[in-house]
C-alpha cells in the first residue's frame, strides 16, 4: 500500500468523495513530481504537502462546480481542472494554460488517468476561440479578480458565474472588479488537513444581486 494511501481516503472521506478516487490522485501526484524535476509545476516537493495543498485543495471547490461544460484559466500543472475532470466525469473541462510544457503534462496525466473529459490547449486566455460560451469559469490562483474577469469573461455564458479560487480576497480586491461584475458569493472552502484560508470568489456578471461595495461576507461551504 502506498504510504499516504490512508491519509489521502481520509481526505477524501473528510470532503464527501468516493475512496476509489485515492489511487488515480496518488498517480496523479506522482506524475506532477516527477514532471516537477524537469519543468517548474509546483514549488511543494513534499508528496503529503502536494496531496493537501494542490489535490484536496482543488478538490474542495467541487460543490460549487455545475454539470456540464467547465473552463479552467491559466491551469498550470492542470490544477483545479484535471481533478476536477477525474472526479466528476459528469463535467467537460477545457484546460486554458499559455505555457506549452505545462499543457504537455497536463496532456500526459490526462492519458494516464484516462480521462475522456478533459481537453488542454496552449493558448493565452484572451486569445482562445471558443466555440461556445462556458457556464462556469475558474481559475485557482491565477490573477486579481479585476484580470480574471476581464481576461477569460468573454468567454462567459450569460447568467454564468465566475469562480476564483483564493486564500483570501481582500476588500481592495473586490472593489477593483469592473462594471458590470459583482463579487455574489465568497464561501470558505474547507480542506482536510490545511489550517490556512481558502475561499472561492463566485462573480457574475451584472443583474445579480447586489452585494455592496465590499462584496458579501465569508460563507462556511
Amino acid at each position: 500500500m502506498h504510504a499516504h494511501a490512508a491519509f489521502l481516503r481520509d481526505g477524501l472521506d473528510q470532503l464527501g468523495l468516493d475512496a476509489g478516487l485515492a489511487d488515480p490522485l496518488l498517480s496523479f501526484a506522482q506524475e506532477l513530481l516527477h514532471w516537477n524535476r524537469r519543468i517548474n509545476l509546483t514549488a511543494i516537493t513534499d508528496e503529503r504537502q502536494v496531496l493537501v495543498q494542490h489535490v484536496l485543495d482543488s478538490l474542495s471547490v467541487l460543490p460549487h462546480v455545475q454539470g456540464g461544460r467547465l473552463m479552467d484559466v491559466g491551469s498550470g500543472g492542470g490544477l483545479p481542472g484535471v481533478l476536477i475532470a477525474l472526479a466528476r466525469p459528469d463535467v467537460n473541462v477545457l484546460s486554458v494554460e499559455s505555457r506549452h510544457k505545462k499543457i504537455a503534462f497536463q496532456r500526459h496525466v490526462a492519458r494516464v488517468l484516462g480521462l475522456n473529459n478533459f481537453q488542454a490547449e496552449a493558448c493565452r486566455v484572451e486569445a482562445w476561440q471558443a466555440d461556445a460560451p462556458y457556464p462556469q469559469i475558474i481559475s485557482r490562483a491565477f490573477a486579481s479578480l479585476a484580470d480574471f474577469v476581464t481576461l477569460a469573461g468573454v468567454h462567459l455564458a450569460p447568467g454564468g458565474q465566475m469562480l476564483a479560487m483564493k486564500g483570501k480576497a481582500e476588500a481592495n480586491e473586490r472593489e477593483a472588479v469592473p462594471t458590470p461584475w459583482q463579487v455574489v458569493k465568497m464561501p470558505r472552502l474547507t480542506v482536510p488537513s490545511l489550517s490556512a484560508d481558502r475561499h472561492l470568489v463566485i462573480l457574475e456578471r451584472g443583474g445579480g444581486a447586489h452585494s455592496g461595495p465590499h462584496g458579501p461576507e465569508e460563507q462556511e461551504a
